[in-house]
């Protein structure tokens, strides 16, 4: 076992144990330090993000990536307002819950927790690091970060400034840690094979890293999940709502965590309506695909094929298929969706009813589109990204989300 490696966890396992002690007003009080910091030191971190811009212009990165890796003052803008929203979030550390069962002459009652360390792991977003750190500290978890080398100057001025503004709280400033991008000592299997004092590992990027990161792990591991979200369009359903619903789950920048990839049309769908839709799209810069049958009907579809039905594209790709009614539909999307956000648009309630009901998705969205938000206008909810994971948590990864619960048995001595 690495001992570099080792050294960090264990420093961060020590900083949970005090982060487990503090009062909420103290842990507000640090991410409002850290949002005023990479406020003040937006400059500086952009320089370093042009840094790293400049050192991948010659490699052969996928434009993903590459638009991830690009900071602009926008995503700095909306970290910091992240930020400054957990501060004030109401704290959901020791609140108390009514216990599912309680003991003969004894009251028993649950309450939340930290978890404990946390660790990252991510490729390029570099501002992830922040909001990540807001999560955890705002429960009471320390966090490991393992950044990608696209990002390495970024990472390291982000997580420096973020480390400077601890330095003036009460909080212990290994509460957070960036691990060394280069050292052998501190790679990622070294990382995520400490289950001694890791809670919980959230690898964070293309299937490739979720993969790697769970194959590797002996800590619990919570896979987070992107793209490859379906839609069935059923028969009633209306075109401009279609429309509207693909083209807003793309529009979450830096990362489109739940775009519509996949469309399945009802057979009884009049194909005139699908043109229509098709030429819109066109007009946004898609790429269309379609299935066997679909491209015997419209030559001008690509050809999808059997592997695209099973993952993500991750760009303005969009593929169709026809079903010939809600069960082949809800069966198909159960064998090959990511399985975290669904759609359907109907005009009918017995379709919407049987569309929730049958989907084993983690969220099911009728006639409303499914695009992603860390931190959504109308809730207070703030959000890292989406788990299609059963057994853990599914949906949303939010604060209480890296929290465990504690139940607590009060007797009376006999």
């Amino acid at each position: 076992m690495a001992a570099p490696a080792r050294a960090f966890v264990y420093q961060a396992y020590q900083a949970a144990n005090q982060l487990a002690r503090t009062k909420p007003l103290v842990r507000s009080q640090a991410l409002q330090a850290i949002a005023q910091a990479i406020d003040s030191a937006r400059d500086d971190i952009l320089e370093a993000n042009t840094l790293d811009l400049e050192a991948c212009q010659d490699s052969e990165m996928p434009d993903l990536l590459r638009r991830w890796l690009k900071l602009t003052p926008e995503r700095l803008d909306r970290t910091v307002e992240i930020l400054e929203r957990l501060s004030v979030r109401s704290d959901p550390i020791q609140q108390v819950m009514r216990a599912s069962f309680q003991h003969e002459h004894s009251q028993a009652y649950s309450q939340l927790m930290p978890l404990g360390v946390i660790a990252f792991v991510y490729e390029a977003l570099p501002e992830l690091a922040a909001i990540a750190t807001g999560l955890c500290l705002r429960v009471g978890n320390s966090i490991l970060l393992k950044g990608g080398t696209e990002a390495v100057h970024t990472n390291q001025a982000i997580v420096s400034v973020m480390q400077e503004a601890l330095e003036s709280t009460e909080l212990p400033t290994t509460s957070l840690i960036l691990l060394p991008e280069d050292d052998p000592a501190t790679s990622l299997a070294a990382l995520v094979t400490q289950d001694q004092w890791i809670d919980l590992v959230i690898p964070y990027g293309r299937p490739e890293l979720v993969q790697q990161v769970a194959r590797l792990a002996t800590s619990p591991v919570l896979r987070t999940s992107m793209g490859n979200c379906y839609l069935y369009w059923a028969s009633g359903g209306e075109l401009e709502t279609v429309r509207w619903m693909i083209l807003d789950s793309h529009a979450s920048e830096p990362d489109a965590v739940n775009a519509i990839e996949k469309v399945l049309i009802d057979r009884d769908c009049n194909l005139s309506k699908l043109t229509v839709l098709m030429d819109s799209l066109r007009s946004k810069g898609f790429r269309l695909k379609g299935d066997e049958e679909l491209v015997q009907e419209m030559p001008e579809l690509e050809l999808a094929r059997h592997e695209d039905w099973s993952r993500p594209y991750l760009s303005r790709t969009v593929a169709f298929k026809l079903v010939p009614g809600i069960e082949a539909a809800t069966d198909w999307i159960n064998t090959h969706s990511s399985g975290h956000a669904d759609s359907i648009v109907t005009d009918s309630y017995e379709d919407s009813r049987a569309f929730s009901r049958e989907l084993n998705s983690a969220m099911v969205h009728v006639n409303a589109s499914p695009r992603f938000s860390r931190s959504p206008r109308h809730s207070n909810e703030i959000a890292l990204g989406m788990s299609n994971q059963k057994g853990y948590r599914r949906g949303r990864i939010t604060l209480e989300t890296l929290t465990t619960i504690k139940q607590v048995v009060l007797g009376l001595g006999q």
